[in-house]
């Protein structure tokens, strides 16, 4: 007697199928891109790589790179914990309005993001006047970098804890404020224990965006080599004046941060599963 097949299980050669055609377009969008990185960096061997990789330039804006998600991360967790807080344990007018003020960076386009920014910091802006009378620059200089960075990163904290916080309820919060815990005790024995995986996945996130960020960061920081310039930026000017070696070289850089970025995100998935 032929049994019939079971409905839930699929058949081997769709799932082959599937297999092939999920790894072969992972590697024609992903790792064909980066293979052919590599192959350009190192067309001329280890040392012109090194070489383009210890230019003045390009550890300039390794560092900007760096200090602008150093400087960005952490005060998006700190107010994106307080915007999920306020989202998910109160209802009240404008909720909503302030739910889509909190999408608006992922809606609009990263260089309109960074017009937006000129036109409130810039000299002719909102703000200009008043801070070219006090000497401060903000648009054209490395400020301008951290605010492009801090606009376009915003969202990712807040989206990641939404959720989490909401599903979890404010049952235990309550309860150890009625036990007699402070705001403070309540929020690190309670709330921050169970946030914590939403939020170190929103970190990473957000220090994935904010390194490799290139829209926003490139309309207000004024492509100043050496002073203003990230590595996104860096790699696109080494490109147009036709060093394609060295802009291969320093893509590289790029690479390797979003690599560790995906190690971290990984590792923290596994100890969440666990």
């Amino acid at each position: 007697m032929i049994s019939a097949p079971d409905p839930r299980r699929d058949p081997p050669w769709l799932k082959r199928l599937l297999l092939v055609a999920g790894l072969g377009w992972l590697g024609l969008l992903v790792l064909a891109p980066i293979v052919a990185v590599f192959a350009g960096a190192l067309s001329r061997g280890l040392g012109p790589y090194f070489s383009a990789l210890s230019d003045p330039a390009t550890l300039s804006a390794l560092k900007l790179t760096l200090g602008a998600a150093l400087c960005a991360v952490p005060l998006n967790m700190v107010f994106g914990v307080a915007a999920a807080w306020l989202l998910a344990r109160f209802r009240f007018r404008g909720r909503q309005l302030i739910l889509t003020l909190v999408d608006l960076p992922f809606s609009v386009s990263p260089v309109v993001a960074g017009l937006l920014l000129v036109l409130v910091w810039g000299r002719q802006g909102w703000l200009g006047p008043w801070l070219s009378s006090h000497g401060i620059s903000v648009v054209f200089a490395w400020p301008a970098v951290v605010l492009a960075t801090v606009f376009v990163t915003f969202p990712l904290v807040v989206r990641e804890l939404l959720p989490s916080m909401e599903e979890q309820g404010s049952s235990e919060e309550e309860a150890a404020l009625m036990l007699g815990a402070g705001a403070w005790t309540m929020f690190r024995r309670i709330t921050l224990p169970n946030i914590r995986w939403a939020l170190l996945y929103g970190v990473i996130l957000a220090a994935t965006r904010a390194i490799g960020e290139f829209g926003a960061v490139s309309v207000v920081s004024g492509h100043v080599r050496g002073e203003t310039n990230t590595l996104p930026l860096h790699v696109e000017i080494l490109h147009n004046e036709f060093r394609f070696q060295a802009a291969f070289a320093a893509a590289t850089l790029l690479i390797f941060l979003s690599a560790a970025a995906v190690a971290g995100k990984a590792a923290l998935e596994r100890k969440a599963h666990r």
